[in-house]
């Protein structure tokens, strides 16, 4: 029996106990089972004790299952067992560290030359390299795309021009006009003799039709979901694949923060315009956002192809003067890539620390890394929708301002729409963008991909861009925002009790 059917059997059971079981047996019959239903709630808070998780995360779960035993076992069941996530993704790290081990002597390793950085750059670079045993490419263009139609234009140009393989991989992707237009461009290449593989997140596109997705492999479009599970009761929902990668002919991709869907385009009467930022990367980076396709292909496949030869196209010189990193981070990565390397930006920065993100859950070490830098006369910046999309992350978030206001952050609501970025700047010269936000579910849950760039032009095409933004801001002012009334106080600590959880 799979393990998702025994985890929905054994929910069921112990609703219906702890529901019925007075009813049904009487009050001895009842008593007996409170305490089975009590012994398990504790024994479920000793294993999570034992497991020497976050200590912010072991301490949620024991007071949800301390507090609401019977929703706290759902919730376990659903997002707290660690056992699928040693089982399966130990397997991946395994084979992920394998690959690049085999290609990290060819090509990528050229032009190392770091002597332009000072040494605090340096310092970066080599963490950066050794969490996420990608290479430093100064061999690859950069370039921003605002907003969505600067994204979508730019990706069905380079899409129609694909002449051996497009590899694509999103988290949401819709069927509506925009995923309509991609879907028939990717037929087209596919009836046409191009190799398309296209990879969507089994609960991100829970959404997609199976007459949309058969349309695609009827055409010759491989199609796989990653995650997809035959029981909501599964932890390996909990484990989403957060990526958006797009890989043509192994020369260009796409990476950053849009998703696929009309919304992105700001055809949304719910969200209105919408703010978000994307990147075109050419050249040599391109070879490492194929690789992390290629090993998400193989994971949710089973299929290896990394032996054929979509990591042999010839690269040309295309650099703009800086570094390009591209970096995966996911569960299968237990030196959490992404959160080292953004503690270790804000506590490297000498001028400034400007963010953009649309969930800002996040854990003590970067909360505190924050007020630290804030506190340390740095100009200290956060970039906050002003209205959610979804109102759980937004309460916990809000929580969280009060002590950095007080140490000295800035905090900006975008008021224009909705902005769903996820920048990182430092002092101006060093940004990361991608995939992942400032929040516990990207650091530790999510399998994400960003971009670090260090004095390219791409990184003052971020600053300016961030600039702009701040014009359709409202700044919080900390004795206003201290001054709400105390329902929607409560509502943002007990968010924030969940937040390790979101």
């Amino acid at each position: 029996m799979r393990r998702g059917i025994q985890s929905t059997i054994i929910i069921g059971a112990l609703l219906a106990f702890y529901y019925f079981g007075f009813g049904i047996f009487g009050s001895t019959g009842g008593t007996i089972i409170s305490i089975f239903s009590t012994l398990t709630v504790v024994s479920i808070g000793l294993a999570i004790f034992m497991e020497n998780r976050n200590p912010s995360a072991t301490m949620a779960w024991i007071l949800l299952l301390a507090l609401i035993p019977v929703v706290g076992l759902v919730f376990y069941f659903l997002f707290g067992q660690n056992v699928f996530k040693r089982r399966k993704y130990d397997k991946k790290a395994q084979r992920d560290l394998m690959a690049y081990e085999q290609i990290e002597n060819d090509a990528l390793r050229l032009h190392q030359d770091w002597s332009m950085f000072n040494s605090t750059q340096r310092k970066l670079l080599g963490l950066s390299q050794r969490l996420a045993r990608s290479p430093i490419s100064f061999s690859s263009e950069t370039r921003v795309l605002t907003n969505g139609e600067e994204t979508f234009g730019t990706l069905l140009l380079e899409l129609r021009q694909a002449k051996h393989h497009i590899h694509m991989e999103y988290y949401i992707f819709r069927a509506d006009e925009i995923g309509t237009r991609i879907q028939q461009i990717l037929i087209e290449k596919a009836r046409s003799g191009v190799k398309v593989r296209f990879m969507y997140d089994a609960v991100g596109s829970i959404q997609l039709s199976q007459s949309f997705l058969k349309a695609l492999s009827d055409a010759g479009v491989k199609v796989a979901a990653y995650g997809r599970s035959k029981s909501f009761f599964s932890s390996r929902v909990n484990y989403r694949n957060h990526r958006k990668i797009v890989v043509i002919d192994g020369d260009v991709g796409f990476m950053g923060g849009l998703n696929v869907g009309d919304e992105y385009l700001s055809r949304s009467k719910t969200y209105g315009f919408w703010r978000d930022t994307h990147m075109l990367v050419r050249g040599e980076a391109v070879r490492t956002m194929q690789i992390i396709f290629l090993l998400d292909w193989m994971h949710t496949t089973g299929e290896r192809i990394l032996e054929q030869d979509y990591l042999s196209p010839q690269l040309r010189y295309t650099g703009d003067g800086g570094a390009v990193q591209i970096i995966a981070s996911g569960p299968d990565n237990e030196r959490q890539t992404l959160k080292n390397i953004f503690f270790s930006m804000i506590t490297s920065a000498k001028k400034s620390v400007w963010i953009a993100t649309p969930y800002f859950i996040p854990d003590e070490d970067i909360y505190t890394a924050l007020q630290v830098a804030a506190l340390s006369g740095l100009d200290v910046r956060l970039l906050f929708p002003a209205k959610p999309d979804k109102w759980l992350p937004f309460l916990a978030s809000h929580s969280y301002f009060p002590a950095l206001l007080e140490a000295g952050v800035k905090i900006f609501e975008y008021e224009k729409g909705f902005i769903h970025s996820k920048l990182l700047i430092i002092d101006g010269e060093i940004a990361t963008i991608g995939t992942a936000n400032m929040d516990m579910r990207s650091f530790h849950l999510n399998f994400e991909v960003n971009a670090l760039l260090l004095q390219t032009d791409s990184v003052k095409r971020i600053v300016s861009d961030f600039e702009r933004d701040l014009l359709s801001t409202s700044q919080i002012v900390h004795e206003k925002f201290m001054d709400k009334r105390l329902p929607e106080r409560l509502l943002e600590s007990a968010a924030r009790l969940m937040s390790p959880l979101l």
